[in-house]
């Protein structure tokens, strides 16, 4: 644990200043104003600063000293640490500039610190980072102007100045924060270790996070899994965009990208995802109640029409079901309604409601078993009794475990209302469109929270397999090759159990004919080359040749075609397939990414990849639950449940060949993409057309 980062017994400034323009000023008082713990400025050049001794080094102080923040010139750290070290210190809050973000000399002077933290079984935060809070202990241990009111809702972030944005964000709108931390560089403590320690802090609820990447992928997974099991993690990623990425020699790595893996991964571990500060914060208001739906169910309780209509259309997108009331309790709220207020859903209780009006529905609202949530707007109009109508919210949330949430739109009006809401933890919002927006945060959640996922996550694959294709693919690598096309592919994925049409190499025209007579027209051509993996771009097939004066010159045409465009590439012959017909054509693919590993997608083929990019992806081990869900994603999935009197396709069929590719990978590391494009699938079962690996 890292207990001893947030609530140190004793902390020591190395670096502490009686200038107040310097950082090691501002660390000093802010800890003198709120932590109660003893403080020990460390400067060589002083005997006193801010009326506290000062000592000349930590290893000095004749106490123990739990954490050292360090503010001093970056190469002189690495001599702080090792004077720490020496002093017992459990934890360091490095946060001195120039390390690995300034590149060059900085790059070794990281390396050095964390090779004696590490040495010394010292914790980091840090280098380059703003520092780190706890409200509770009133510990402001950064160069922040300012602790936030005290919460229960965690931050962390990668980001120092958007911390400190943050942190003025949270004091001006009175939004709580339980701790928060800002590891820069994180070059020993990260986002999973945080992670890790704020699901099991007492005083955290809700833990919110900035990051631009992840150290170790795997282990955020694993860790992240177990987190969101526990308690709500939302998170802003940034690098959202494609710009730099690398290059794919595939459909599938053109396809994936490391933000479409980063979605993927939260999905995985049911992190929500943010794209911007206040949305963040917004869903995190909705958090706080600490309050879940059963389901997807919403009242949606107004005093005026436009909201409510905002309200409703947001929800139906979003596809919360405003399903009305029973019909008992319609019944009981008309008798004390008006006769022109809607009954239904939204409820409208007209202009002049008074919290006399929203208590009669919210009381009924909270008997109610078909309400699983409510959302309550107001618009102060003349006679509008705001406070009171806030008293009525927080008395019917405190009775019920459904989830209530407020709407008060205005300004100085609704303010104190507003304010005493959020100080009974109720989530209160200004926008009905963004309260039904973060409320879909929250069903969200739930149905993640809530999803079993098998432990069964591979298909069986007999173990002389396994030890063929590593016979295959060592051989392939001892001839030096990296990509494999065409026979040695198919042959590969034959054996994880894969079809394939029938097939045969033909070295000349007339062997060529002579295969196609046995197969049986149609038939399909294609060069074998291993230098060409491209092949209908070199013109190195032909589709449906249905006899042999076709086939003899399909051969002939490929292999001038090809030694005309590749006049270097080897030519093995000329593969004779099968022509398949009938079926749906889709694409199965592999793809590797740096942080969290290999990447299985799926799509449709065709159009639907090449044009639309209508794929998905999950990140490998993948589920039979997983896989199911990947079919049913894509936009173009209701064309495999048979369209204009079609029978369905093979899903099942779809699914195993998804957990297939899963286990190829996880055998092999060392395949870097797979694409099977085309594989048909009929309605019962499937066969692969084509087929590429790269190792």
């Amino acid at each position: 644990m890292i207990d001893f980062i947030f609530n140190p017994s004793s902390i020591a400034v190395v670096g502490a200043s009686q200038e107040e323009k310097k950082v090691g000023n501002a660390v000093l008082k802010n800890l003198i104003n709120g932590y109660t713990g003893k403080i020990y400025p460390v400067n060589p050049g002083r005997t006193e600063i801010l009326s506290l001794p000062c000592y000349p080094s930590v290893s000095a102080i004749p106490d123990r000293v739990d954490l050292a923040i360090i503010v001093i010139p970056a190469k002189a750290v690495a001599d702080s640490l090792k004077d720490c070290a020496k002093a017992g210190v459990k934890g360091v809050v490095v946060i001195t500039a120039g390390f690995k973000e300034v590149g060059g000399d900085g790059v070794a002077r990281e390396k050095e610190i964390v090779e004696i933290v590490r040495s010394a079984g010292i914790k980091m935060v840090g280098p380059n980072c703003l520092g780190v809070m706890n409200t509770k202990n009133k510990m402001n241990a950064s160069f922040a102007a300012e602790l936030p009111p005290e919460g229960r809702v965690a931050f962390f972030s990668q980001s120092g100045a958007l911390g400190v944005a943050i942190i003025d964000w949270a004091i001006e709108n009175n939004f709580g924060f339980s701790k928060f931390v800002s590891f820069g560089n994180k070059a020993d403590l990260n986002e999973t270790d945080f992670l890790e320690y704020f699901a099991k802090d007492p005083d955290t609820d809700v833990i919110l996070g900035y990051i631009e990447d992840v150290i170790d992928g795997k282990r955020f997974i694993e860790i992240a899994k177990e987190v969101t099991k526990i308690k709500p993690v939302i998170l802003i990623k940034s690098g959202a965009t494609e710009a730099g990425a690398r290059a794919a020699s595939s459909h599938t790595g053109a396809l994936a990208g490391s933000d479409r893996a980063f979605t993927e991964a939260f999905r995985k571990t049911g992190i929500i995802r943010t794209s911007g500060i206040q949305e963040l914060f917004d869903t995190a208001e909705m958090f706080i109640s600490r309050k879940t739906p059963k389901g997807r169910k919403l009242l949606i309780i107004t005093n005026a029409g436009g909201p409510g209509i905002i309200a409703a259309d947001t929800a139906d997108r979003l596809g919360i079901k405003l399903d009305p009331m029973t019909r008992t309790s319609i019944d009981t709220i008309a008798e004390k309604l008006p006769s022109t207020a809607s009954l239904y859903n939204p409820v409208d209780i007209i202009g002049d409601a008074t919290s006399e009006r929203y208590k009669i529905v919210l009381d009924q609202a909270i008997k109610d078993n078909s309400v699983e949530g409510i959302c309550v707007i107001l618009t102060p109009q003349a006679v509008t009794d705001v406070d009171n109508i806030a008293d009525v919210v927080i008395s019917s949330a405190n009775n019920t475990d459904k989830p209530v949430f407020a709407t008060f739109i205005g300004g100085q009006r609704v303010r104190n209302a507003i304010n005493k809401l959020k100080g009974f933890r109720i989530p209160c919002f200004t926008d009905p469109s963004i309260a039904i927006h973060a409320y879909r945060k929250l069903v969200d959640f739930v149905q993640l929270k809530s999803k079993e996922i098998s432990d069964e996550l591979q298909i069986k694959i007999p173990e002389q397999n396994i030890e063929e294709v590593k016979k295959i693919i060592q051989s392939l690598q001892s001839q030096g090759v990296s990509e494999i096309g065409g026979e040695e592919a198919m042959q590969i994925l034959s054996i994880y159990g894969f079809s394939f049409p029938e097939r045969a190499l033909a070295k000349t025209p007339m062997e060529a004919v002579a295969i196609a007579e046995r197969i049986g027209y149609p038939v399909v051509m294609k060069v074998s080359s291993p230098h060409i993996l491209h092949k209908t771009d070199v013109g190195g097939v032909k589709l449906n040749l249905n006899n042999d004066k076709a086939v003899y010159n399909a051969f002939v045409e490929i292999t001038t075609n090809v030694k005309r465009v590749m006049p270097d590439a080897y030519i093995e012959g000329i593969m004779i397939y099968e022509m398949v017909t009938g079926g749906k054509e889709v694409i199965f693919g592999v793809s590797y990414d740096r942080t969290f590993g290999h990447m299985i997608m799926f799509g449709l083929g065709g159009i639907y990849v090449e044009v639309l990019k209508d794929v998905s992806f999950r990140i490998v081990p993948v589920s039979e639950q997983e896989a199911l869900e990947m079919i049913t994603e894509i936009k173009g999935s209701k064309i495999l449940d048979g369209v204009r009197g079609e029978k369905p396709y093979d899903k099942t069929d779809i699914a195993n060949c998804i957990r297939k590719l899963s286990k190829l990978v996880m055998d092999f590391p060392i395949i870097k993409e797979i694409d099977i494009n085309p594989y048909m699938v009929f309605n019962n079962g499937g066969i692969g057309l084509d087929a590429r690996i790269i190792i």
